[in-house]
């Protein structure tokens, strides 16, 4: 049964009959890897594009409304989760209040700490871009049976937490 070719198998080849000296074995997967990555970028953008907000903004957004109710976190809990500066998250989260996606409220245990909160508009927003989110993640994975996908997802997660440490 003759399997199908795609540009990877064709540069691979390419590179295998200038330079037979060499393993091109990692360029078959992470070169795979990179394509993939720009196709779900792409398709992550017009998510979020359709839903009016930015890649950052989603950022921001989805790690409250993941926290659960009253979604709402500590600006030192939003840097964690989204591995920016303090000065970046503190202009990111002025621009989306001045959005009314979220507001600042006082702690009340805490009168010199402040809590981010998704507001109605925000959580809105989100739950739209993440239903469409999924929609584009499903049809770039439309190809996979169900095995295909948790195998790939287990080999992904091995690959992945080399990189977490």
């Amino acid at each position: 049964m003759a399997t199908e070719s795609d540009e990877v198998d064709r540069i691979v080849g390419s590179w295998t009959t200038q330079r037979p000296d060499l393993d091109f074995s990692p360029l078959e997967v992470l070169s795979r890897v990179d394509r993939l990555s720009r196709h779900l970028d792409r398709a992550r953008r017009e998510a979020f594009r359709r839903s009016d907000l930015e890649p950052w903004e989603w950022d921001v957004l989805s790690a409250l409304r993941r926290s659960g109710e009253p979604y709402q976190l500590s600006p030192k809990q939003l840097l964690q989760q989204t591995l920016v500066s303090s000065g970046t998250m503190t202009n990111r989260i002025d621009r989306l209040v001045g959005r009314r996606l979220v507001r600042r409220e006082a702690d009340p245990a805490d009168g010199r700490s402040v809590h981010v909160i998704l507001t109605d508009e925000g959580r809105t927003r989100v739950d739209a871009a993440i239903t469409r989110l999924v929609d584009a993640e499903a049809l770039l994975l439309q190809r996979l049976s169900r095995g295909d996908r948790d195998r790939l997802a287990a080999l992904l997660r091995k690959l992945s937490l080399g990189f977490d440490t």
